[in-house]
């Protein structure tokens, strides 16, 4: 049951191989088993591959099966198609079109599979770029936040400059009139004159304006702090909505691109087998002579062209026994005068008809 099977996807014509000895029917077994299990591998590759794009195992399941029976009917044709002939030459340019198509569905089968044993490897890969991606991101949305940042910092800052001014002030007329009281500077007198009366003065003055602008100065800090904290808020909701799609950043593509910044011999190793188990139905036909089931083949080929040329012979024969046949009658037709006068006459009778409707048009035209 499972050589018959086998025998199938080796593409043969049922009716021929069961013919054929037992040894000619299990080399075509094989044959048929490598383009079995190379169809299998393609499932298996092509679900994962599909399962990192749709992230749905039955989605990726579906298609990979249609994936895998795509390659099994690619591998059967091409295993098929061959045909052994008298040099190896001739052959090998027969299949040189479907090595290349191997070639292709080599590459295309391994690259998945690839990803998924390295996969450990392509996570590290992704976590750094990851890591430098979310970098990049606070970067770019704190300086898109920048300008306001800053002005708003630089704002909080010349209103706290602007109160330290005035202490500044109001310490030093304080000082002023405590000196003059002591008699230690300005008049040297002691005591609570008139010059000391005038600069207490001074700093009352000053310190109500001082008590003024501080009340004003810090409502406007309170305002900007507040601005502030909103634009970190934003800030950070900025960078908290974009964390995800970088978060993301582990497609199939994101993944290949990984995986060509690993080392590149392993992953070459891993296609040059797969290479090998696509193209192993086609060297094993290549290398191998030309067999029983082959020299059936090649009988019922060579036949159906005898029979075709024959017939194409036969049917050029008959067009030209037919002509000639034809060219026969049609001379001795001629030669009939009966025939002859009865042509005559009606065509004369044809000619008198049109002079007359000649004439009659040219009547009218008085």
């Amino acid at each position: 049951m499972l050589k018959q099977f086998f025998l199938v996807c080796s593409g043969t014509d049922k009716n021929i191989i069961e013919s054929c000895s037992n040894g000619e029917q299990n080399k075509y077994a094989g044959i048929g088993a490598t383009v079995f299990f190379t169809a299998v591998m393609a499932f298996i590759a092509g679900s994962y591959a599909l399962y990192t794009v749709f992230d749905n195992i039955y989605t990726a399941i579906f298609f990979g099966f249609i994936w895998g029976l795509l390659i099994f009917n690619l591998d059967r044709f091409i295993v098929s198609t061959i045909r052994k002939r008298d040099g190896f030459g001739s052959e090998f340019i027969q299949a040189t079109p479907r090595i290349a198509l191997a070639i292709i569905i080599a590459i295309v089968i391994s690259k998945p599979l690839e990803i998924k044993i390295f996969e450990k490897e392509i996570n590290t890969v992704l976590l750094k770029e990851k890591n430098a991606m979310a970098l990049s991101n606070k970067k770019e949305v704190a300086n898109y936040f920048k300008t306001d940042l800053d002005k708003n910092k630089a704002q909080i800052e010349s209103l706290k400059s602007e109160i330290t001014k005035k202490e500044k002030e109001v310490n030093t007329l304080y000082q002023t009139y405590i000196t003059e009281a002591e008699g230690t500077a300005g008049t040297k007198k002691l005591g609570k004159g008139p010059v000391f009366k005038e600069k207490i003065a001074k700093h009352d003055l000053a310190k109500t304006e001082l008590d003024t602008l501080r009340k004003t100065n810090l409502a406007k800090i309170a305002e900007a702090e507040k601005l502030s904290k909103t634009l970190q808020a934003d800030l950070d909701k900025k960078v908290t909505e974009t964390q995800p799609i970088i978060d993301g950043f582990d497609g199939l593509m994101a993944r290949i691109n990984a995986l060509d910044k690993l080392p590149w011999l392993p992953s070459f190793f891993i296609m040059l087998l797969f290479l090998a188990i696509e193209t192993s139905p086609i060297i094993a036909k290549l290398l191998s002579q030309k067999g029983e089931y082959d020299f059936k083949i090649e009988d019922l080929e060579t036949a159906m062209k005898a029979t075709l040329a024959q017939d194409k012979y036969q049917r050029d024969l008959l067009v030209k026994t037919s002509a000639l046949m034809h060219d026969k009658v049609y001379e001795d037709i001629a030669s009939d005068k009966d025939l002859y006068n009865l042509q005559r006459k009606k065509a004369t009778e044809l000619l008198e008809l049109q002079a007359h409707n000649f004439v009659e048009k040219q009547k009218k035209t008085f």
